[in-house]
């Protein structure tokens, strides 16, 4: 019997940096000093040369795992033959001084819940994915490691001879680690660990009571608003995709990618998301990265930047390192960059569209706005009739994607609604025109037969990104050729335990072996909108089931085994998790409270 694959990792993170921390109690990925550094701990990938920070006793041992309850503080609690301790694991982020303290540290507290447990502490950092063995320098209370651009210390109030050899000791008090990327710990130790632990929770706690929750399975929505958040790098704005690299699509697929980077493809989910639970700071933050992007661009956006914004995303493999479970081939950087996805013009028009039409936006502040919308229609003008890698980044193939066009007609409808508020007739004008041309392009699309719009223009392929004609309004989903269409689909893509291909044509690695995890949360969404809420409620529910146990979600779902794989958490199947809850509980009148 095949045991069921399910990622036994949770995550913390302050929008500075993302840890994953394992049942077993190693920190199994950590990048610093950004998302997409290097690894200091990766053995999620290579457990030879991916380092190892681990806190376990010295014979068979049980863990239990759980986060201290809204909040994105973790703790592990190990169970052995001579006692139980509890590891609270936490990256600090509070207010002071009139902004967010989110340093590079990760503390660890371990405190004794019963018995006299002997464990032994294994700090073991690398540097450069896994090629340089970063060297230990101990101090009095401490240990340094060099090796990397930056100062990276271990303070403690273990014995640092304990911790510098290895050695197993018994646990009888609370001991704190303290591990830093470039400025140290210089504080007391005990309180302000402490200190730093309180005013997380409180963050934490006080964040959620600020969110606007859909009354519809609120434990879920938490989990998922509390794992999005921390995918913001705060600095710039920007919001990654997943905080790993590598993680396959399906065992042995070879469909291993970095994610760790910004896609505006996706930024009208993820500020609908946001703007569903009433977090319109993270909004503004995400607007702006948007924004700088868009006025750098003279003529085509990428599909993906960096979290800076920078464009190189250059693809190279790391041959040395063994992969997840010998998945290879492990990649960092993503060739997607060089692609041509033609919906970014419109999606970047929608995101921007609350800047104008939002009155917490003060909009006649903006002196360039003309200037601005004209340029986005001027690149949807340009692409409208060109043929891109679609939504899914097929690598050898290019079409007129359905897709693709259905974002440049609702981009040009947002660009219409902005030209009124800013009163360009001129603008509203060329918005209309080019809206109408990006229908035609739909239509193309249509196949009368099957009563279903196809993935794109002369083809036979059926795709789950057109349910987004369902749900972004192109179709009245009243009409009952919404409803023919959405039949189509779940016919063809749906499995017969309610998950959602994205496709099942074969692409440049063949046929997807995996479904597609958001593709599930649109169907309900679609659901919800034709009026099949009971359909909804079921198929939702029945989507709970896949998240692991701490109620992450990955990026992909093996239809028959139900196995996680694909990068994780993968924010953006939270994304799908928020927007179908939202949208189920608005149906339901629930918009708030259970």
């Amino acid at each position: 019997m095949t045991t069921k694959h399910l990622y036994e990792t949770g995550i913390i993170g302050n929008c500075s940096f993302l840890a994953h921390v394992h049942k077993n109690t190693n920190i199994a990925w950590l990048c610093w000093p950004r998302f997409d550094s290097t690894f200091i701990f990766g053995s999620l990938l290579d457990e030879k040369k991916g380092g190892e920070f681990s806190i376990l006793p010295s014979g068979e041992y049980s863990s239990h795992q759980y986060y201290l309850e809204n909040t994105n503080v973790l703790c592990t609690e190990i169970s052995c033959e001579n006692g139980r301790y509890r590891i609270t694991d936490f990256a600090p982020r509070f207010h002071q001084y009139e902004r967010f303290f989110k340093p590079l540290m990760l503390i660890r507290k371990i405190e004794v819940l019963e018995g006299s447990p002997r464990i032994r502490v294994k700090c073991d950092p690398v540097g450069d994915y896994g090629k340089v063995k970063l060297r230990a320098h101990r101090g009095s209370n401490h240990i340094n490691y060099h090796g990397c651009d930056d100062k990276i210390r271990l303070t403690t109030n273990i014995p640092v001879t304990y911790v510098f050899e290895e050695a197993f000791f018994v646990l009888n008090e609370t001991k704190y680690l303290v591990l830093t990327y470039g400025n140290p710990l210089e504080a007391p130790l005990v309180s302000t660990s402490e200190n730093f632990l309180r005013e997380t929770v409180t963050y934490w706690r006080l964040w959620i009571k600020h969110s606007t929750i859909a009354g519809f399975h609120q434990p879920y929505v938490i989990r998922s608003a509390l794992t999005l958040k921390i995918h913001q790098y705060e600095d710039t704005g920007a919001i990654i995709a997943a905080s790993t690299t590598s993680l396959p699509e399906a065992d042995g697929s070879g469909r291993n990618w970095d994610y760790r980077y910004c896609w505006l493809r996706d930024t009208y989910y993820v500020i609908s998301a946001l703007n569903h639970i009433g977090h319109f700071e993270e909004m503004e933050h995400y607007f702006n990265y948007v924004a700088d992007i868009s006025v750098s661009e003279d003529f085509r956006y990428q599909p993906l930047y960096r979290i800076d914004g920078k464009k190189d995303l250059q693809e190279t493999i790391l041959d040395d390192l063994s992969g997840y479970k010998g998945n290879k081939p492990v990649r960092i950087g993503n060739q997607a960059y060089e692609h041509v996805q033609n919906d970014i013009y419109g999606q970047v028009m929608i995101s921007l569209m609350p800047l104008y039409t939002d009155h917490r936006f003060v909009f006649r502040e903006r002196k360039d706005s003309d200037k601005w919308i004209e340029a986005v229609l001027g690149k949807i003008e340009r692409t409208i009739d060109e043929k891109d890698a679609g939504i899914w980044e097929f690598r050898n193939f290019a079409n007129i994607h359905c897709y693709s066009n259905l974002f440049q007609w609702a981009g040009c409808s947002a660009a219409a609604k902005v030209a009124r508020t800013i009163k360009n007739k001129a603008l509203e004008e060329k918005a209309l025109f080019l809206m109408q041309k990006a229908a035609t392009h739909i239509e193309s699309c249509y196949d009368p037969v099957r009563k279903v719009y196809t993935n794109a223009t002369g083809s036979s392929h059926l795709d789950a990104s057109t349910l987004q004609l369902i749900m972004m309004n192109y179709l009245d989903p009243s009409s009952q050729r919404a409803k023919d269409h959405l039949k189509a689909l779940e016919a063809e893509l749906k499995t017969p335990k309610g998950l959602f291909y994205r496709y099942l044509h074969e692409d440049d690695f063949g046929r997807p072996k995996t479904t597609f995890l958001i593709c599930a949360f649109w169907y309900v969404e679609a659901l919800a909108c034709v009026g099949r809420l009971d359909d909804a409620i079921r198929e939702f529910e029945n989507l709970l089931q896949y998240s692991n146990h701490l109620m992450l979600f990955s990026e992909d779902v093996d239809e028959e085994t139900g196995c996680q794989w694909g990068n994780f958490p993968q924010a953006y199947s939270h994304v799908g998790l928020m927007n179908a809850a939202y949208r189920i509980a608005v149906k339901l009148d629930r918009p708030v409270f259970l």
